[in-house]
């Protein structure tokens, strides 16, 4: 009895143990109690009756990402294109989430499609292609709307990829291409108009500075000139002015010596020398100095005939 006893005690607290439930964070534990909605269970510890109360579903309330496939949509103008959806949600109801809608997800999908086929039939395919950014906002405020009976708030749709058929596909990129290649054939004549720009440029800045070089190499060529003319005339002046200084000293220095009348006719003669020693054809001699020449002629006679005596005598 002991033994039974003791296993009945463990038994006990096993279940009463078991009734013991955690949740953790970011999640929420639906509890049905003798099959009927008991309550939600939040983040923390919590105590479920066992065998009467369960937890029917447990929830997560992070936002979602669930990837659809493609599905075929016809546009406006009678074009099937394949579009995949992206669908951001989060649970904010657990209890619709869990007793609204069977099987959620699949309920989103084909609501989403259903939506897109709504929205796109009333486009164009050209308007589909750009759009993408209106769609968006029309099929999330769609599903929103929708699904928040079922406890979900759809954040945002996504178009993952809209892919027309084959053949236009290969027309889109052979207009793609040919815009390429116009816009190619675009810049590349813009790159060469800014090129002959910047040479012409290039050429203009360079016969400017040619011809400032010219002009002040000019002007320093004429200050040269200038300064050796200028450099000339004072030395040419410099020199007057010192043979007029010499001039002026030695007529200062003749007046204190005193000179005779013969000195000074014989300084007479010296200066008609060295003026009858240039190229003049024709010179007017004064008497005073023709009388000085005269005895010049006597005196050098006699001192020739001085000379022959003494030559004679020697002999």
């Amino acid at each position: 009895m002991d033994y039974i006893l003791i296993v009945l005690i463990i038994i006990v607290l096993i279940i009463i143990i078991s009734g013991i439930k955690i949740v953790p964070q970011a999640q929420i534990y639906v509890v049905e109690r003798l099959g009927g909605y008991r309550g939600s269970l939040g983040t923390g510890m919590h105590y479920v009756i066992p065998f009467i109360e369960r937890i029917a579903k447990k929830v997560s309330i992070k936002e979602q990402v669930v990837d659809f496939k493609p599905q075929p949509v016809i546009t406006k103008d009678n074009v099937t294109m394949q579009i995949d959806t992206v669908v951001f949600f989060q649970v904010v109801d657990a209890k619709q989430y869990t007793y609204g809608v069977e099987r959620p997800m699949t309920a989103i999908e084909n609501l989403s499609a259903t939506t897109l086929r709504n929205i796109i039939g009333e486009m164009e395919l050209d308007a589909t292609l750009t759009s993408r950014d209106v769609i968006n906002t029309k099929i999330t405020a769609i599903l929103d709307q929708a699904t928040d009976r079922w406890g979900i708030k759809v954040n945002r749709v996504e178009l993952k990829n809209l892919l027309p058929p084959r053949e236009i596909q290969d027309a889109m990129e052979k207009q793609m291409k040919a815009e390429r290649e116009r816009r190619e054939k675009i810049l590349q004549a813009e790159g060469e108009k800014k090129s002959q720009i910047l040479v012409a440029e290039g050429e203009k800045e360079s016969a400017i500075l040619r011809a400032e070089a010219a002009k002040e190499s000019a002007i320093l060529q004429a200050e040269a000139v200038k300064q050796q003319k200028i450099l000339e005339a004072q030395g040419e002046a410099e020199s007057i002015e010192l043979v007029q200084k010499a001039l002026a000293d030695s007529i200062v220095k003749l007046n204190n010596a005193n000179p005779s009348q013969s000195v000074i006719a014989i300084k007479s003669l010296e200066a008609f020398g060295k003026a009858a020693d240039g190229k003049a054809t024709k010179i007017i001699i004064p008497s005073e100095i023709q009388g000085l020449a005269g005895l010049a002629t006597s005196v050098k006679e006699l001192v020739s005939s001085d000379t022959d005596v003494k030559l004679d005598e020697s002999k």
